[in-house]
């Protein structure tokens, strides 16, 4: 299987700096996972069209199966993560956001202010997770199991 992580962040591309949710996506994912997996990263700045290009080039060209990406799914101006993800889906996979915006609500009532969503581009699953390392720890897991099996439809 091939995977990648996106760090959205315009601070962390800049390298001011260190970007902490993308290993810590791989960490995460690694530990759950257990199969033999490839992970591409990639750190980009919050910038839609080049957030959608990314998604485009990983999913098309690179023909990663998952994508999960960290950060800009706030409210704040440069927060367009989801924007971008659902420029290039073919479908929408809400349940990721909603069940992320659960696990995290009841220890942190802000966690609904979260945008997360995901969603499918041909036969690559792309789901927005958390910016905060703490957050994604927790989020990431029990996505799991519908991951395996979004990925085993995928590839049918």
């Amino acid at each position: 299987m091939k995977a990648a992580r996106v760090t959205v962040s315009d601070r962390a591309s800049a390298g001011i700096y260190e970007d902490k949710g993308g290993p810590e996506i791989e960490r995460v994912f690694r530990d759950c996972w257990k199969e033999d997996c490839t992970m591409v990263s990639r750190v980009i700045p919050d910038e839609r069209e080049n957030i959608s290009r990314t998604l485009c080039i990983l999913a098309d060209e690179e023909r990663c199966h998952l994508i999960l990406t960290t950060g800009g799914t706030g409210p704040a101006l440069r927060d367009v993560t989801p924007e971008a993800t659902m420029d290039v889906v073919d479908k929408e996979m809400p349940g990721f956001g909603e069940a992320q915006r659960m696990i995290s609500f009841a220890t942190v009532p802000t966690a609904i202010l979260s945008r997360a969503t995901a969603g499918v581009r041909g036969r690559t699953l792309i789901i927005n997770l958390p910016g905060n390392p703490k957050a994604i720890a927790e989020c990431l897991p029990p996505l799991v199991p519908a991951i395996r099996e979004a990925l085993r439809h995928l590839a049918e």
